[in-house]
């Protein structure tokens, strides 16, 4: 984006990116720390993802507030414009995001008092990897004005989608095995569908970075596979 006449101008939308920044940083941090403290059963680092969520909301409101008050202040056209709202967008999403990592936190206790069993819980450590580098990327090509890497990244969705499905027939043929994996096994599949939602919301922040780019949007069909359902229907 270019320079304005009044810097001040300028001054008010930085701000408003370095909280899309900050949002993003905070939201790869806690989807991070929610897996490490599910796979190692620890409680204190899945509470503190937890109260994490709290700066995470205070960040979207501060942006809300700035966004409307430039908006109100200064009659943004065009790229502004398009620049303002898109954060307001992204920002929902990325909130989003810290409250499902923050619900796969909450699952860390309801697993039990050990770590969630290496063989059950290999799939989504597997999962958490393919999101953690969508939740990096995005805000990174946004940053970087980076159209063509976010319509890739975005394009990249169906592969959380293919893992969510392995994840969800793995994870049920141990609870058919052996009904004491039951327990354990329901709580993960719970987090692995955070997961794969986590997912969907960084398309959806890669679809809105995508606009304020180029002020073109992406077509409506986006990769989706969740073939779940049919997992169920064939058992």
């Amino acid at each position: 984006m270019g320079e304005h006449t009044v810097t001040s101008f300028d001054e008010e939308l930085d701000h408003i990116q370095r909280l899309i920044r900050d949002m993003s940083d905070l939201s790869g941090s806690m989807v991070a720390a929610s897996i490490r403290a599910l796979l190692s059963s620890d409680n204190a680092l899945a509470q503190r993802v937890i109260s994490d969520d709290t700066i995470m909301d205070a960040r979207q409101r501060e942006l809300d507030d700035g966004a409307i008050t430039l908006i109100a202040k200064r009659q943004p056209m065009a790229q502004d414009l398009r620049a303002v709202v898109g954060s307001i967008r992204m920002a929902g999403d990325l909130e989003r995001i810290g409250d499902l990592a923050k619900n796969i936190a909450k699952r860390v206790n309801a697993v039990g008092v050990g770590a969630a069993p290496r063989n059950l819980s290999h799939g989504i450590d597997a999962m958490a990897e393919l999101v953690l580098e969508q939740v990096h990327g995005v805000i990174e090509r946004y940053v970087a004005r980076d159209a063509d890497g976010l319509r890739v990244l975005r394009m990249d969705d169906e592969k959380i989608d293919v893992k969510y499905t392995s994840v969800f027939r793995e994870l049920l043929t141990y609870m058919m095995e052996d009904p004491r994996n039951i327990t354990a096994c329901t709580h993960l599949l719970f987090c692995a569908k955070n997961l794969e939602r986590i997912g969907d919301h960084v398309t959806n922040i890669a679809e809105n970075a995508y606009y304020v780019l180029t002020g073109d949007q992406l077509p409506v069909n986006r990769p989706k596979l969740d073939e779940t359902a049919l997992s169920v229907l064939a058992q």
